[in-house]
């Protein structure tokens, strides 16, 4: 298995900081990973467990799927389809309140169909993942400063 984790600060309330994140469609708007859309609708929150978003980017009909969801300090998942080369695939993300501020830390466990590329992958996935958190805290200043 190969593992990435990745971690920022935001200078917001946990509260806000969850509901951004694990807002599926609006990753639309802040991720950089092209649309987004909720296809099935978790329960009893919305985008809580059984939740299903797809990415529109993704050659291979990437979906993942909510397993886990503990407002405001943890949610979990997994790919349900698509994600060649990945297999095997959990994420765990994070949030820790620090002050009045939030820590998010972003996990993944996954274990590659092409031998010997894991190590490349999860630098990929480490880097976009970075990416990513640092597009939702510009997200999160812009729409919701201060």
């Amino acid at each position: 298995m190969n593992h990435v984790e990745v971690a920022r600060v935001f200078s917001h309330p946990l509260e806000r900081v969850f509901r951004r994140y694990t807002d599926h469609a609006g990753w639309s708007e802040w991720a950089g990973m092209g649309g987004v859309r909720l296809v099935k609708e978790g329960a009893p929150e919305r985008d809580g467990v059984g939740a299903v978003r797809v990415f529109s980017l993704a050659p291979t009909g990437l979906r993942e799927e909510v397993t886990l969801f503990d407002p405001p300090t943890r949610m979990e998942y997994r790919i349900s389809e698509g994600g060649f080369p990945l297999a095997e695939h959990r994420g765990e993300v994070l949030f820790t309140p620090q002050g009045t501020a939030t820590r998010v830390t972003w996990r993944i466990s996954f274990a590659s169909r092409i031998p010997g590329t894991g190590k490349l992958l999860a630098l990929g996935l480490g880097a976009l993942f970075r990416g990513a958190l640092t597009r939702l805290g510009r997200d999160l200043d812009r729409h919701h400063p201060g």
